[in-house]
């Protein structure tokens, strides 16, 4: 049992060979064939906005599902119960039905409450009504995104928090420190550990989640492919390239992450 623990752990990566031979190449076709690079120079124009959106919308999330997951664990059991409620609810959308609800309900709701808030300003003139089309469609994606993978992200803090070792929670109180200085001190530090791998799981997701945005007509690396397919009916061309630049992304992000995780596991194994 252990000869065998030791060769999966030792296993060489013959896939990512393979996946690198193949890159290798696409990418020569690219070079080579003019068809191809004119694809590739038009789909990649999509790669900035996939990033951007990827990003913002993760780094949001990460806050929002920390707040959720901090309100889960509360002593109130209104917060705990309204935290829960939101996991539980978000849970159960589709992320491209949360898409559309955002971007077609929650944006001209988001615009009616921000000018009935600041209907004295904009009555004394020192502020302008804001209108539906001012909040752009890819703001519109960036909120659904964050809205959907903070209710994930939120039970993956939960867990991560509560696998920290209650007694020594209960020494840092015993020392008198605060809530905010035990859980930047004694909980975060440990909680990591178990907190990135899951949290970069969900990273990688949803830069592949993020293509939904195309449905809005944001022009990320998918809505970039659709209209030059469509223009030229070049599909197997245009799908070939915009999966080859999802599988760069993902697959190149995954192995950083991955030896991310490993140092930090040996630097807690010292």
């Amino acid at each position: 049992m252990a000869q065998s623990g030791r060769h999966i752990k030792d296993d060489y990566p013959w896939w990512l060979v393979v996946f690198i031979l193949l890159g290798i190449a696409i990418a020569a076709a690219i070079i080579v064939s003019d068809l191809y690079t004119q694809v590739f120079f038009t789909v990649a124009q999509g790669v900035y906005v996939t990033v951007f959106v990827t990003l913002v919308a993760f780094a949001l999330a990460v806050i929002l599902g920390l707040c959720i997951a901090l309100l889960g664990l509360s002593d109130h059991i209104v917060l705990r119960q309204t935290a829960r409620f939101y996991i539980e609810v978000i849970r159960g959308i589709p992320m491209l039905v949360l898409l559309f609800y955002v971007a077609f309900v929650g944006a001209p709701a988001i615009v009616a409450l921000y000018n009935t808030v600041t209907a004295p300003l904009a009555n004394a003139g020192w502020a302008k009504p804001m209108l539906v089309r001012d909040l752009s469609l890819m703001w519109r994606a960036i909120i659904a995104l964050m809205i959907g993978y903070a209710s994930f992200i939120a039970e993956i803090f939960r867990a991560g928090i509560q696998a920290v070792d209650q007694g020594q929670i209960e020494a840092a109180k015993a020392l008198g420190l605060s809530r905010y200085r035990r859980f930047r001190h004694v909980i975060a530090p440990q909680a990591i550990r178990v907190i990135f791998p899951p949290l970069s799981n969900d990273f990688v997701s949803m830069v592949k989640d993020s293509s939904l945005v195309s449905v809005l007509g944001v022009a990320d690396i998918t809505q970039m492919g659709k209209v030059y397919a469509s223009g030229s009916f070049r599909f197997f061309e245009t799908y070939s390239i915009v999966t080859y630049i999802y599988l760069i992304l993902t697959v190149g992000l995954s192995l950083l992450l991955r030896r991310i995780e490993k140092r930090m596991r040996k630097a807690h194994e010292r």
